[in-house]
């Protein structure tokens, strides 16, 4: 698929397969979590923009890179906050912004109940945290609102992404990159990715 990513790394993989398993508790998960997230980072930022400038060594000036914009994590509420401090670890740097959105089980509508986003995101880069691209509707309603608060620049990163998913955000967001660990087979009647690995952020708060 154009503009998506599968990070197939062996070691993203290995995980991945523990955290489907369903006797997977809450505290492993977390952690499995954390590890898969930290190592998609490097492959989702790596075409971040740098530019160069000039910097004294103990022995001499030499050239270095800087990267061009402030990176701003922004994970969605609940579940995106497993992946958020993996994330930090790797870019300590950046700023971060939290969109709470809840999908409506009737109709699989995402509504906000919460928002809080740093200022000058058409300064940034802006990496969104959906940990589970299913219907794609928490995914573009995200979108859809760091767009309006000014954001040019946005990539989606995603653990599990359904076919379905991914071609909601593409009919609004063509251009959009996407990094995910898997693309599973399709969504269930309810909504839920299959195979998938149930609902993200239960497992990982053992609710």
């Amino acid at each position: 698929m154009k503009n998506v990513t599968v990070i197939t790394h062996p070691l993203v993989q290995h995980n991945l397969t523990r955290l489907r398993d369903r006797v997977t508790q809450p505290q492993e998960f977390r952690r499995l979590l954390g590890e898969i997230a930290a190592l998609m980072t490097y492959e989702a930022t790596r075409s971040l923009g740098v530019k160069q400038i000039s910097v004294r060594t103990p022995l001499e000036k030499t050239v270095g890179a800087q990267l061009e914009k402030q990176i701003v994590l922004v994970p969605v509420l609940r579940a995106g906050l497993g992946m958020l401090e993996p994330l930090l670890e790797v870019i300590p740097h950046a700023l971060v912004g939290f969109l709470g959105l809840k999908r409506e089980e009737s109709t699989l509508r995402a509504h906000f109940y919460h928002k809080s986003l740093p200022k000058q995101l058409h300064r940034c880069e802006v990496i969104l945290i959906d940990p589970m691209l299913a219907t794609g509707g928490s995914a573009v309603a995200a979108l859809d609102f760091l767009c309006e608060q000014g954001a040019t620049s946005i990539r989606l990163v995603s653990l599990v992404a359904a076919p379905e998913g991914i071609a909601r955000v593409r009919k609004s967001y063509a251009k959009l990159p996407i990094f995910t660990a898997a693309i599973d087979r399709q969504l269930n009647e309810v909504g839920y990715i299959l195979p998938g690995l149930g609902d993200a952020g239960d497992r990982l708060f053992g609710t």
